[in-house]
């Protein structure tokens, strides 16, 4: 059966991580919407594709693919997907947080620290992450995505808390079973 399935959640969350165990277990292909909603750039993540660039772009790469996992936030992309399922994870601000500062010190050392423009960037990051719960304008939000998910049409698997990699996995192989029914 074709499946096209979105996950998504804060930055933090377990996104990427889930949809690299999704990918590896039922053999679909993972799209990062990161990668494609910036361009490469040294430090990362400081220059935007535009949407029309980063939409075309991500489609050319999906064609083909009958069924595919794609991370992030895309609820303003406008891109006409037709998921078969999307996935919510939360978990809470301060382990995610927590999570977030590992992570950027573990993919590019004391220099988030010592360099005075790249600990700028570490600390505007970790202040944006902060905000998810809390902001109803940021467009990767809480709120934003509550009020996406209450508009979805298809169903939405929600995982909340600290669960592990194998447990997540095997809550979305259960819940595809129930649609394959």
């Amino acid at each position: 059966c074709i499946m096209h399935i979105n996950i998504f959640g804060a930055s933090g969350s377990g996104v990427t991580t889930l949809g690299q165990a999704l990918s590896k277990k039922l053999g679909y292909p993972y799209f990062d919407s990161d990668h494609y909603f910036w361009y490469p750039s040294d430090p990362p993540f400081t220059e935007r594709r535009p949407p029309e660039e980063r939409n075309t772009l991500i489609n050319k790469e999906m064609a083909g693919n009958e069924s595919w996992i794609l991370g992030g936030s895309v609820i303003n992309w406008n891109n006409n997907w037709q998921f078969n399922l999307s996935v919510f994870l939360y978990i809470p601000q301060e382990l995610r947080l927590q999570r977030l500062k590992d992570r950027e010190h573990e993919r590019y050392g004391d220099i988030i620290y010592t360099d005075k423009e790249r600990n700028r960037l570490y600390n505007e990051f970790i202040e944006w992450a902060r905000g998810y719960d809390e902001l109803i304008t940021n467009s990767r939000s809480l709120h934003s995505h509550k009020n996406w998910m209450n508009n979805l049409k298809t169903p939405l698997l929600v995982i909340e808390g600290d669960t592990t990699v194998e447990g997540r996995v095997e809550a979305v192989l259960k819940k595809i079973e129930e649609l394959s029914l």
